[in-house]
């Protein structure tokens, strides 16, 4: 029995402010909600039922003795193994829940009882009798959990817009706004957009006392340490380790179906699927039939060798403004461009296809090196390992395979000193106004790509830091904007390991990513997908998109504003030139403007705009 929510709480007794926080969730969990007070604490949560939509599985679930209060927003893959444990010692169960399980672990482990869990989860328990408030969020941070905290009130929900409930003051975090217009960095930091609004880290417990009204927050899980050892799998074992990720996946009492972009990370987890005896399956793609990034041509040939019934979704200009509010608002916080876009309109697929559950295919890039930019780093590895001759090797073959040597430029920018790649980087980002960029030029951000020198330490970065976090971000507000619970194998923890375990060269070579997990999937995916070589996943045409004459009148009526003149945070001059540039094809600029566009949007939906 499982179930997806959203959980809400504070440190006080209000009902009716619970039941408004509720109700600003209610897309999460449209199919039940609960609420409890009492002097300390005040908890509510609405529910997505996955599994058995019976009342033993209300939120909040006590504990028989009715010391522990629970809210949970996720999923236990093996609880039925721990739940078996937990009965030898003696506990009894009324529902065959993974809320339950949970529950009964904190009392018979306390906080340490994360460590046991396989899944994604966030949620909080309330332990009466110590008078104490614990919070967690799953090992890769695949539910979110966002908290205000001033010293005396406590508030949590699963989304910002929740907390937003309360009287908080709405301000810009300038410093995040920073790092998003300078460093191209979202959902990096325990930071939001919102000054004073934070979110659990991933990996993370949070502990408040709710008698002195201290809060504690510890790290339980630190993949760093889970992979210093390094080990050289077998394609037969990775392959093992990717099926046994999808099955846990696949338990519901409702379909189960999986978005497919065509790549190779969507493809075999479609495949998987089948593989696994998986029938009647529902996929959902994002299509734009005659354009460069359309791939139909891929998808097709997942679909003819599965069987699986093929939903297809594309928008026009005309879509995306009219969506491009309720984006804004779904999203909470600016994105980095609107590709994330295409994912809302494939869930909104889903969600009118009556399917409550998706398999995803994020996680695979980070862990399996299957960006492009991770032959800079493979390249500068072997540069810096002095392998000079394999060096020359491995660059004609990406020349061979991609008639381009783009890696060369990227290793230049790994290997040469951080003060020229901070020159070049300044230039590169000169439409941020001197005055703002001279306030937080001085900021720290030593997890910076530029820091790292070799495939496995960018790897590592882009898993828990500036890469996965922010995908994680979109894919569940994009999902649970449309009551649909997504979920992503490449995630489970203990198939990351396996993979970030593995030799550089077992992932990147020969012009080639995700080599190790290509020759896995030998035989479960079609040759055609096996051997793609290029990447496009959901991407948008956003530089299409400013050239039109609606799109066009849309950006220039934003630049021209007087509301957008007067933030601290642009050159105005160096926008609207940029736009000139763009759209004589000069260059493409595309990325930068939607940046400052989103961000403008943002800045009026959710500072600016009056509660």
């Amino acid at each position: 029995m499982i179930f997806l929510c959203g959980i809400n709480g504070f440190n006080w007794k209000d009902e009716k402010l619970m039941k408004e926080m509720n109700q600003e969730i209610k897309h999460r969990g449209p199919d039940d909600e609960g609420c409890y007070c009492d002097k300390n604490i005040t908890l509510g949560s609405v529910r997505l039922s996955i599994m058995d939509p019976s009342e033993k599985g209300h939120m909040p679930m006590f504990s028989n003795d009715e010391n522990l209060a629970i809210i949970h927003n996720g999923e236990i893959y093996n609880f039925p193994v721990i739940k078996e444990e937990l009965m030898e010692k003696g506990y009894k169960f009324s529902s065959g829940t993974d809320t339950e399980v949970l529950l009964y672990s904190y009392e018979e482990w306390g906080s340490n009882c994360v460590e046991k869990f396989n899944g994604m989860w966030a949620f909080a328990i309330y332990d009466k009798k110590n008078a104490i408030l614990l919070l967690s969020r799953d090992r890769l941070g695949v539910k979110p959990l966002y908290y205000y905290w001033d010293g005396e009130s406590f508030i949590f929900c699963s989304e910002i817009k929740g907390l937003l409930k309360h009287e908080i003051e709405r301000k810009a975090n300038e410093g995040v706004i920073y790092d998003y217009l300078y460093h191209n960095l979202v959902d990096h930091l325990d930071e939001t957009f919102f000054e004073g609004i934070k979110k659990l880290r991933q990996g993370h417990n949070l502990k408040l006392n709710l008698k002195n009204k201290t809060l504690e927050i510890t790290k339980y899980y630190d993949l760093k340490d889970k992979i210093i050892q390094k080990e050289d799998s077998k394609p037969s074992d990775i392959r093992r380790s990717f099926l046994k990720s999808v099955k846990r996946r696949l338990i519901a009492d409702v379909p189960v179906g999986s978005c497919l972009s065509g790549g190779i990370d969507s493809s075999s987890i479609v495949c998987a699927m089948r593989n696994l005896g998986k029938d009647d399956i529902k996929v959902f793609s994002l299509v734009f039939p005659g354009k460069s990034i359309d791939e139909t041509e891929y998808q097709k040939n997942v679909v003819e060798k599965t069987g699986v019934e093929w939903n297809r979704t594309t928008f026009t200009q005309e879509n995306l403004l009219k969506d491009l509010e309720d984006f804004i608002y779904t999203q909470e916080e600016p994105t980095m461009s609107l590709s994330m876009y295409g994912q809302y309109r494939v869930m909104k697929l889903v969600h009118e296809n009556q399917i409550k559950v998706v398999l995803d295919g994020q996680g695979a890039d980070e862990i399996l090196a299957g960006y492009h930019w991770f032959f800079g780093y493979y390249f500068s590895e072997l540069f810096f390992n002095l392998e000079w001759i394999k060096l020359i090797h491995e660059i004609n073959f990406y020349n061979k395979v991609h008639d381009n040597f783009s890696p060369i430029r990227n290793m230049l920018t790994v290997i040469m000193p951080i003060f020229i790649i901070k020159f070049l980087w300044m230039k590169k980002n000169n439409f941020i106004s001197k005055d703002f960029f001279k306030l937080f030029s001085n900021r720290k951000n030593k997890y910076m790509m530029w820091n790292a020198k070799t495939t496995n330490s960018i790897s590592l970065l882009a898993e828990i830091y500036f890469s996965l976090p922010q995908l994680l971000r979109y894919e569940d507000k994009n999902s649970m904007r449309w009551s649909v619970e997504s979920r992503v194998p490449f995630c489970d923890y203990k198939f990351v390991e396996e993979v970030m375990k593995l030799p550089s060269d077992r992932k990147v070579g020969s012009g080639m990513t995700k080599l190790i997990f290509r020759e896995a999937m030998k035989g479960i995916l079609p040759e055609e997908i096996l051997k793609r070589n290029d990447k496009i996943g959901f991407k948008t045409p956003d530089d299409e998109l400013l050239k039109k004459s609606e799109g066009k009148k849309f950006f220039k009526g934003i630049i021209s504003s007087r509301e957008f003149k007067k933030r601290i945070y642009w050159n105005v001059e160096k926008i609207e030139r940029m736009f000139e540039e763009h759209l004589i094809g000069k260059y493409d600029h595309s990325q930068n403007l939607w940046k400052v566009v989103i961000l403008e949007l943002w800045l009026r939906r959710w500072i600016n705009a009056k509660r």
